[in-house]
């Protein structure tokens, strides 16, 4: 049986919706979406962690292409999917993309669609220690495309991972022309010297959700960090809602030897997206 997805208000398998050849989004990459986390709780039941969050990100990034989003709707659409799947652990994919209308550039008489589809979850980095190389590519700067999760922006992240992976490594890493680290490929990072924790801070990346978790629990510092300070970091850890917090094995030929603050953050935030403690701060919603 396939999967279900809700698409313009209706809830069936993926495979009774379609798109025309000639939508906007797939020959211009006009659409923004989000990816949401769901967690299996210890009573049974599930929640989406910092649904309302992302989903103001994602109006501000529809915003930005002139398009309507209720995010009202889109909050009831993700939990529907959820319970038509049946899933807890589950990563969570609106999406609201220009379709017919044209193949012009002027995107005001297109038509909008929005779609949610829901996933069995596992890290896209995975739980081992992730290799990181620094990028031969520059990230989008903010003054040409703002850092948001409009589709088109992550051709950026494309070329750039599929570098990083040809040379034998799990994750690539932007630093601007000054040398300042600005994130990874879908990840924001993180830095831990003499046990403080210091999140990068630069404007042409995400504002990153999990990295906004992690400052309000650990109260770490934010603030521009250059690749030098990076690689002179007793632990390096990275964060984001797919790969959750993420150790950093090696930058290049620097390699740490060990990640106990991350280790711990991790576990800490495991915690956090499954209820189990009370530092939430009514970060979940019920499914």
């Amino acid at each position: 049986m396939s999967l279900m997805q809700w698409c313009d208000g209706r809830i069936a398998g993926a495979e009774s919706f379609s798109t025309p050849l000639t939508s906007h989004a797939l020959h211009y990459g006009t659409g923004v979406f989000e990816g949401i986390r769901s967690y299996g709780t210890d009573d049974g039941g599930a929640a989406v962690f910092r649904l309302p969050e992302h989903l103001e990100r994602m109006r501000r990034g529809a915003d930005a292409l002139g398009m309507r989003f209720d995010v009202a709707q889109a909050a009831e659409a993700v939990l529907a999917t959820l319970r038509a799947n049946g899933h807890r652990d589950a990563y969570i994919r609106p999406l609201l993309w220009f379709d017919a209308g044209g193949l012009g550039l002027d995107v005001d008489r297109l038509s909008e669609r929005l779609m949610v589809a829901t996933l069995p979850w596992s890290s896209h980095l995975g739980t081992h220690r992730v290799r990181l190389t620094v990028s031969p590519f520059r990230r989008n700067p903010a003054k040409a495309l703002p850092p948001l999760k409009l589709c088109g922006n992550y051709v950026n992240s494309i070329l750039a991972k599929r570098e990083a992976s040809q040379r034998g490594f799990g994750e690539a890493l932007f630093v601007d022309d000054h040398g300042f680290v600005v994130e990874c490929t879908g990840e924001n990072v993180f830095l831990v010297k003499d046990g403080r924790i210091t999140a990068v801070e630069h404007g042409d990346a995400l504002p990153g959700i999990t990295r906004d978790t992690v400052i309000r629990l650990t109260g770490a510092a934010s603030r521009p960090v250059r690749i030098e300070e990076l690689l002179a970091a007793d632990e390096v850890f990275l964060t984001g809602t797919s790969a959750e917090i993420a150790r950093v094995e090696a930058i290049d030929g620097r390699v740490f030897p060990a990640s106990p603050v991350g280790d711990a953050l991790a576990a800490r935030y495991a915690d956090v997206v499954r209820g189990r403690c009370d530092t939430a701060h009514g970060w979940l919603t019920r499914v």
